[in-house]
């Protein structure tokens, strides 16, 4: 290390001739050691399609901010508006974006020199001997001490930009923790409703069974058919009796996951709607493939961390460079009190000093490869994320279109069957058929019925997920 610091008047000019001299050694160094300057990542973005292989419906509209207001359920936007408000997960992600703001602030302060201010006051009293003799001493000083680093390589300012680009990631993150929540919330409202109407069907089914039970019930205590009937048709209704509870404890699950979600506890939660056939089915209209680049904040966070990751780069490489700081330090001391001198004593210190590591055993390369690693695999995250991005958009878009011509067949089928299972019950009360084609034409129907609720729930699911695919109605220029 060079230091120099000196003593006489002229301080400020032999400074500035260290600094000179400084700064064409610390210039000869980094030609000698980098021979360039590193070169900026180029980002392997994936060739996009031109249009989605799945057309979107006629009636789709484009994403709005509050697209789960689609759904037309005063209840849901309720829901969501608490989870946005008390969820645990989003506060969770919105203190990482302060974490990741204090985190830039630091790193900014590098860029800034630091000052610092030291006082002390000091007495000396003295007794003792024949004849008594007393003596007393007073000192104090005050000083003010400054420090800089020349951020010639722009090693700190590299820092700087990493951490602002980390910061932007953060608030990505948040979003995507947003969007998360209100697709969870939504999803698990569906769910519930599902639920609820599957158990409407599950009882409406027993009481259809116990009907037909009646019936065969009457026709053996006349002695026209067997108990076999009778048994069997006790098996059916015991089977309807025990697919119930299974599904009012997935209620009960449900409603308890839902209420997580939204931040409250479980015991004394509840959701007043009780059928998915409240709920429009909304389709959201996609767009252009290259417009998902701009439209997901997962993957704005993804290019963010990449460029987090460049800066990086920037900074491990100055690293190997050689570093200028300036200090200085200007003082006033006295033996007595300050306040009490006319003319204190005074001194003014400048000092320069020039560090370059000589040796280290690799150390600073090595941070250099990791940071190119590391950048080079946020490349592939990204090119993978695009990937897995367009992907969810046409999973979604074919759910969303295969789901609602399915519903239309599950309809009839449905239809259909109860049809069928009035036919049957005709037949068998006059006679003309047995008890066998009731109880295919009730398990027909109960399958049908069962079946219909959840493609409604697939038809649901596939349009907050179409909605999850195409960013919520976030965007870069509209956070």
């Amino acid at each position: 290390m060079i230091r120099s610091e000196p003593a006489n008047m002229n301080t400020p000019r032999a400074v500035t001739r260290s600094l000179l001299s400084l700064a064409l050694v610390a210039a000869l160094a980094a030609c000698a050691t980098t021979g360039g300057t590193p070169d900026n990542a180029v980002r392997r973005v994936p060739a996009l399609p031109a249009a989605w292989s799945e057309a979107a419906p006629a009636e789709a509209a484009p994403v709005d901010a509050q697209w789960w207001t689609r759904f037309s359920s005063p209840e849901l936007r309720t829901l969501v508006d608490e989870a946005l408000a008390g969820s645990p997960d989003l506060a969770i992600a919105i203190e990482r974006v302060r974490q990741a703001e204090a985190q830039a602030v630091v790193a900014g302060a590098s860029l800034f020199p630091s000052l610092g201010l030291s006082a002390a006051t000091s007495r000396r009293d003295a007794r003792g001997g024949e004849p008594r003799v007393s003596s007393s001493s007073e000192s104090s000083n005050l000083s003010l001490s400054a420090s800089y680093e020349l951020d010639l390589w722009g090693r700190n300012a590299a820092g700087l930009r990493a951490a602002e680009s980390s910061l932007l990631a953060s608030r990505y993150d948040r979003e995507t923790a947003r969007l998360t929540l209100v697709s969870g919330v939504a999803g698990g409202y569906f769910q519930l409703l599902a639920v609820r109407t599957r158990l409407a069907i599950a009882r409406e089914n027993l009481a259809i069974a116990e009907r037909v039970y009646t019936l065969v019930e009457a026709r053996v205590r006349n002695g026209v058919v067997s108990q076999l009937d009778l048994s069997r048709q006790r098996s059916t209704v015991l089977n309807q009796q025990a697919a119930i509870p299974p599904l009012a404890l997935q209620e009960r699950q449900t409603l308890a996951a839902l209420a997580i979600l939204v931040g409250r506890a479980p015991e004394g939660f509840t959701v007043q709607a009780q059928s998915l056939a409240e709920l429009a089915v909304p389709v959201a209209a996609p767009g252009l493939p290259a417009g998902i680049l701009t439209r997901r904040p997962d993957l704005a966070s993804a290019e963010a961390q990449l460029s987090a990751a460049n800066a990086n780069i920037a900074a491990a490489r100055a690293a190997l460079l050689p570093g200028i700081s300036l200090t200085g330090s200007a003082g006033l001391a006295s033996n007595a009190l300050l306040f009490a001198l006319d003319a204190p004593t005074t001194a003014l210190t400048l000092g320069a000093s020039l560090l370059q590591t000589i040796f280290d055993g690799g150390r600073l390369d090595a941070q250099v490869d990791i940071a190119r690693a590391r950048e080079r695999e946020l490349v592939e995250a990204y090119r993978k994320a695009v990937l897995a991005a367009l992907a969810d958009v046409g999973n979604a878009l074919a759910a969303a279109g295969r789901g609602r011509e399915q519903e239309v067949l599950q309809a009839q089928v449905r239809d259909e069957a109860l049809r069928a299972l009035r036919l049957a019950e005709v037949r068998y009360r006059e006679g003309v058929d047995d008890l066998l084609s009731v109880l295919d034409a009730q398990r027909t129907l109960f399958s049908a019925q069962d079946g219909a609720a959840q493609v409604r729930l697939t038809r649901l699911q596939a349009s907050v997920s179409l909605y999850k695919a195409l960013g919520g109605g976030w965007s870069q220029d509209g956070r």
